[in-house]
Parts: structure tokens; C-alpha cells; sequence
């Protein structure tokens, strides 16, 4: 069982041990009911008390169970909650740390509640697409009010304990406390003990009033809100139902409204793709063949190589974090304009309120500079973040390999360069790893990890670590050219091109994948990133694969020099100061020509193809890089899209997308994307992967 049972005094004390946050699983829930029987068969027992182990008292749902015949198991949490609530003796939970979801129910079940202060109490499940389950959103608004709960519900964020106790008239907490949750609470359970032996009746959450002074107009707003909020989200409307069903029925009604509101939303895309995105994030730090137990290197200090745009948005994360970082720069005033736009940054922040100027002077204080090697040899870590070639790669790694001490990690920021030979540029391989680190490297939550033929076992166990500490999803990926984001969003390009020749605008194809939920289409998404940058990579693929055909148009748009918003025309037209994008007659006028010239009659092409071609080409290169073993798992694929370029959340990532709507018709519209003379045809031919699944029945994910 994933619990204990103790007695002290005339309490039973059962304490919930399922490691690492007390989730809710068939042993644990097994534990506490068997634990309760147990109690009520001792007439030497007066109450119980229920406590978490260690730093939680339950975090809700076993994660591991979901999806499995366990998580339904009798006795469910239902189940177990209508055990405490029937127990003839006063159940009191004592809440330490967290408590969350499914364990905010389990203690709504119980007669009384004593919380330790600074308690994070919340109930999430709306962020995998769902709504409390177990009579969160039946006996939540009973015990701190109709408003308090719903914002609660529908953010799913959660509430410190004291500011929960501030609540006027809540009766969530008996009281909060600083110190011995348990003991106070084994206080309290005597005491209510005594108070109810004569028979006096057990509080009941269940059977308190929620009541709202205009009902009908609040709930109208808060469902105008939600809407406007949370349009590609069914849960977050749904919360707004279910707390309105709390005060406009009894309360068994209300909970079969919200169970029947749960099982509906755990079968709609939605729910599966967050479900997708929450398992996938936790599996993304698994290595298959690095143990959990790898010891890790302590890292202390950085160095971080290069002050231009990256390096300074790299060297933000780890001061983010408490560690101090020193910037090497070869001229002092590169170094300056870099360490100026640091400050910029930090000094935003602090006039919108977002940071106080102690935090920031205490950060400011952890980065020093240098304009010479020999000052970095004591860091732990040094990352890269220079000019994108390899000579430049070269110069730095030798230098590194000549200063830096043994055991230190010696990292490339590189995009898209071969790391196996960044590292043989040293003599010590088992220490390089790539750092890819995305644009704006201080806001954007990916950092792909990318593993040598040669790299440590245990560097790659801490830099996962490191990852973690700087707030970043991190994802393995093997070595090729472009690691697993680039190389997939460059057949996302090349198709992007080939609907141009074939009759669309940039305009037409950036609304169709914004209408999908791309943060950004992929014209603008290249303008803000700059033309040039793709255009220096085709360059190279013209030499290494002359057989790969490109459309020509993004070459065109280079000549004329409109690389972007940096140079104020790209595929759009800007507007100084503004980043608006804004249709060019010019460029619209340069693809029509070019579509001349190759002899192609445009033809209308629809959202649906354009939706489709953009991303089963992410899906076929994904499926690609799955068989190469580039990616170990096809979640991460998912983690690298939904972190790194803006694929719609709810949409669960490409291969989540693909399972979605089915691999069968996924393969179907590739063969048809294939018979198409204007494309390219061999691209198009659905990776054995693919084909493979589709014959067995199997998924993606």
C-alpha cells in the first residue's frame, strides 16, 4: 500500500506515501480506505487525521495510471471520498505543501481542515482540457464563494493556503498554521472528537449552501470572458456549467452534471492533445539509456562566448536562475552593446512592475565580463554562441579545449552545424554537447539537446538537469543537420514555396495556418526570423544536394534584399517602428512573374491543402527522423513543436495531430500530395515508419 497507518494517542493518522507528489493511485487510494476501515474497527481510535509523506500532501491523479484500467479501479477517488464522508468518526486533513486536483478533493471530502501556511492549493485539470472530476467544482465554491472558485476552476493556477484563509466567511480551513500541520491537526481531531461523541452530526461540505447574490448575470459574464479567452478550449466554458450547476442544483445533480461534463471531455481532441503535452513535457527529460540515478556535475559558474542577440538572452537564463555567468566577447564594444541590451531588458521589467530593483541589482551583480580566455577556465559550463560556421566553430572549440578545466562541459549554441565534428575539434569529445537554445533565448521555453556519438552519459544527465533549473523544456535530439526543429520546419518551407508557384499569396498561406493556430505563418515567420538566414542554408543544400529542388521565389526575394523586418521588407511590407505586416503588391508581382517563367497556370488552392501540405510535411520528416533515431520518442517531436514554433497547443503538436485525424488518411493525402506534378514527388512518399503503423492499426503516440 502507498500509505501508513499509525496511531498517537486516539488518533489514527494516515499519511499518503506515493513518491514524489502523493499521487492518487489505486495503492494510495487502496491505502486510505483500507487505513480508514481500519480506524473505524478500533474503538481505541476516536478520529483520523490524513497527511501527505514529505513535501506534498497530494498532488492529485497518478500520471503514471492515466489511460489505464487502474486509474478506474474500485475504490475510485469517488468512492473513497464517500468514504470519509461516511465515516462515523471526524476525518481531519492535514495539509502540508501541496495540494492539488484530485487531492483538494480528497480533502473537501474529509469533516475538517488544517492547512500548513504557504500551501499551493489548486485545481488544474482544466490545463489537460478537462474539469475537476471528484466534486472539485461542487464543493469548492460551498466553502470559499461562487467567484473565488470559479477563477480558480478556470485558471487552474494555483492559491496559497493564507490567502485562501483570508477569504471573509470561507470554511475551507479550520486554520493554517506555520509549523506541525500534524500535530495541530491530531489536536484538532481530539477535540472534535470529544465535541461530536455525543452524537452531534460530522460538517459535510456537501450539505453547505453556494449562493451568489445576481447568479445569472455573473455567470454570463464569466461565460463571455471564458469565450473570449479561451475560444479553442471546450474546458475552460465548461467550468463556467459546472460551478453555475452548485447553486442551481442539489447536490448529487450537480455532481452527475460534472461527471457527465468530465467523461464528455476526455474523449475530444483537445483533451487528448493537452493530455499529450502534459505526459509528453515529463517524458521529454527520460533518456532511455541514461539512468535515472546518473550522477551529475555540479555546475557553479558559466561562460557564455558571443554578446550579440543569443548569447545575451542565453547568459539571462542561468543569471534568471542564481548562477553567476561570465561574457566573453573579442571586442569591448561588442561587449558593451551586449551587456547594454542586458540591461535594457532587466530595466523593462522592472518600470512595468514585473521586477524589483533589489532582484535586479543582486542579478546584475552575478554577470562579469572578459575579453580574454584565460578568464573563463574555472567555469563549470561555457556555451557558445558565435557566427554560424564552422571555421568560427573551430577557432573557439580549440581555444576552449587549450583553457577550460577538466571536467567542464563545453557547449555549442549551434542550430543546425554537426556537433560529432564541433567535438573532434577538442580532445575531450565525452565533454561537448549542443545547447540550442531559440530565439529569444530568455522567453522561449525549448532547448534542444543535442547528444554526440561521443558525449558523456553524465554531461548529458546534467545539462537535462541544468534545463530544469532555467525553466526550459529540454528534448534530446541525435546529430543531422538541423536536429529535429530545423530539419522538419525546412520541408514546412519548401512546401510553403511550391504553394507559392502553384497560385497562392504569402498572405493567402500565413492566414490558412493561423486559422489552424500557428502563432505565425511561415512568411512571416521568416521575415522575423530573416530571409537571409534560409537563404545562406539553401545555398549550401544547392551544393551538398543539387537533386533537392527548392522554389526559387525565396532566392528572388533575397536579391532584391528584403530580408525581413530588419531591413523593412521581406515577404511584407513594413512600416518603421511597426511590426505589422502588410501585403506587397511588389513581391505578389515577383511570383507571378516567376510562375510565368516556369510555365505554371495558377489554380485555387484551399485552406484544407494548404493546412494539410504545411504540416503532414512536419509528420513525414518527423516519422524520418523517428526511424534515424534522431528523436527517441515521437512526444518529443511534439515538446519541440509546441515550445519551439508555435504550434497550437490544443492541436497537441504534428504527430499528435496526424494520430488525430487518423494515419490512414494521413498516408491517403500524402500519396494524393505526391501525384501532384508541381511538388516533390519523392518527399511525398509516406515514410516506412508510417506505412508500417497504418498496416498494424498502431499510432504515433
Amino acid at each position: 500500500m502507498s500509505a501508513s497507518y499509525e496511531v498517537r494517542g486516539n488518533v489514527a493518522v494516515i499519511t499518503l506515501d506515493n513518491p514524489p507528489v502523493n499521487g492518487l493511485g489505486y495503492d494510495t487510494r487502496r491505502g486510505i480506505t483500507d487505513g480508514l476501515a481500519r480506524a473505524l474497527a478500533d474503538a481505541a481510535v476516536a478520529a483520523v487525521v490524513i497527511t501527505g509523506a514529505g513535501k506534498a500532501f497530494s498532488g492529485g491523479a497518478d500520471i503514471r495510471e492515466f489511460g489505464s484500467p487502474k486509474a478506474l479501479a474500485e475504490p475510485n477517488l469517488l468512492s473513497v471520498i464517500k468514504a470519509l464522508e461516511a465515516s462515523t468518526k471526524p476525518v481531519v486533513a492535514a495539509i502540508n505543501g501541496v495540494c492539488m486536483g484530485g487531492g483538494l478533493e480528497l480533502a473537501l471530502g474529509c469533516h475538517y481542515r488544517v492547512a500548513a501556511s504557504g500551501v499551493a492549493v489548486a485545481l488544474p485539470e482544466v490545463k489537460i482540457g478537462l474539469i475537476p472530476g471528484a466534486g472539485g467544482t461542487q464543493r469548492l465554491p460551498r466553502v470559499i464563494g461562487v467567484e473565488h472558485a470559479l477563477n480558480m476552476i478556470v485558471s487552474g493556477e494555483p492559491v496559497k493556503s493564507e490567502l485562501l484563509a483570508a477569504i471573509p466567511g470561507q470554511t475551507l480551513f479550520e486554520r493554517v498554521v506555520d509549523a506541525d500541520v500534524v500535530g495541530v491537526a491530531v489536536a484538532l481531531a481530539e477535540e472534535m472528537a470529544a465535541h461530536h461523541a455525543g452524537g452531534a452530526a460530522l460538517p459535510l461540505v456537501r450539505n453547505l449552501k453556494a449562493s451568489h447574490p445576481n447568479a445569472d448575470a455573473y455567470f454570463q459574464f464569466a461565460r463571455n470572458t471564458v469565450r473570449a479567452m479561451a475560444k479553442n478550449f471546450p474546458a475552460p466554458a465548461k467550468c463556467v456549467d459546472a460551478v453555475e450547476s452548485a447553486l442551481k442544483r442539489r447536490f448529487d445533480d450537480g455532481m452527475a452534471y460534472e461527471r457527465e461534463i468530465f467523461t464528455a471531455l476526455m474523449f475530444t481532441p483537445e483533451c487528448k492533445a493537452l493530455r499529450h503535452a502534459f505526459l509528453g513535457e515529463r517524458a521529454a527529460s527520460k533518456i532511455p539509456d541514461v539512468p535515472a540515478d546518473t550522477p551529475v556535475r555540479n555546475i557553479a559558474k558559466v561562460a557564455v562566448i558571443g554578446a550579440g542577440t543569443m548569447g545575451g538572452g542565453i547568459s539571462m537564463n542561468f543569471l534568471n536562475a542564481g548562477i553567476p555567468v561570465m561574457l566573453l566577447e573579442m571586442k569591448q564594444d561588442a561587449l558593451d552593446r551586449g551587456v547594454a541590451t542586458i540591461r535594457k531588458n532587466y530595466e523593462s521589467r522592472v518600470k512595468k512592475g514585473k521586477l524589483k530593483q533589489e532582484k535586479y541589482d543582486k542579478t546584475m551583480a552575478l554577470l562579469s565580463t572578459t575579453l580574454s580566455y584565460d578568464d573563463i577556465q574555472d567555469a563549470d559550463l561555457v556555451i557558445e554562441a558565435v557566427f554560424e560556421e564552422m571555421g568560427v566553430k573551430e577557432k573557439v572549440f580549440k581555444a576552449l579545449d587549450e583553457v577550460m578545466k577538466p571536467g567542464a562541459i563545453l557547449a555549442s549554441n549551434t542550430s543546425t552545424l554537426d556537433v560529432d565534428q564541433i567535438a573532434a575539434f577538442t580532445k575531450r569529445p565525452q565533454d561537448v554537447v549542443g545547447m540550442h537554445f531559440f530565439s529569444p533565448a530568455n522567453v522561449m521555453k525549448l532547448l534542444e539537446v543535442v547528444r554526440g556519438a561521443k558525449t558523456a552519459n553524465d554531461v548529458l544527465a546534467t545539462v537535462m538537469k541544468l534545463a530544469k533549473t532555467i525553466r526550459k523544456t529540454a528534448v534530446v535530439s541525435g546529430v543531422c543537420d538541423g536536429f529535429i526543429g530545423n530539419r522538419m520546419i525546412e520541408q514546412y518551407s519548401r512546401q510553403a514555396g511550391f504553394l507559392l508557384e502553384e497560385g497562392c499569396t504569402p498572405q493567402q498561406v500565413d492566414k490558412a495556418v493561423e486559422k489552424f493556430g500557428f502563432a505565425m505563418g511561415p512568411f512571416r515567420m521568416g521575415d522575423l526570423a530573416g530571409n537571409d538566414i534560409g537563404w545562406a542554408i539553401r545555398k549550401r543544400r544547392y551544393q551538398e544536394k543539387p537533386g533537392l529542388r527548392y522554389s526559387k521565389t525565396a532566392d528572388l526575394l533575397c536579391e532584391l534584399g528584403r530580408f525581413g523586418q530588419k531591413t523593412g521588407a521581406g515577404w511584407y511590407d513594413y512600416v518603421p517602428g511597426k511590426r505589422d505586416a502588410v501585403p506587397s503588391e511588389l513581391v505578389v508581382k515577383m511570383i507571378a512573374d516567376h510562375r510565368k517563367e516556369l510555365g505554371i497556370t495558377p489554380r485555387k488552392i484551399s485552406d484544407d491543402e494548404i493546412v494539410h501540405r504545411l504540416v503532414y510535411s512536419l509528420v513525414n520528416e518527423g516519422a524520418r527522423i523517428l526511424e534515424d533515431g534522431i528523436a527517441s520518442k515521437a512526444s518529443d517531436i511534439d515538446m519541440v513543436y509546441l515550445t519551439g514554433y508555435g504550434f497550437p497547443l490544443w492541436r497537441g503538436g504534428p504527430m499528435c495531430y496526424a494520430d488525430t485525424q487518423g494515419l490512414f488518411n494521413v498516408v491517403q493525402a500524402m500519396n494524393r500530395f505526391a501525384a501532384n506534378p508541381h511538388d516533390d514527388a519523392s518527399f511525398w512518399q509516406p515514410a516506412p515508419l508510417l506505412s508500417k503503423l497504418v498496416a498494424e492499426g498502431r499510432p504515433l503516440i
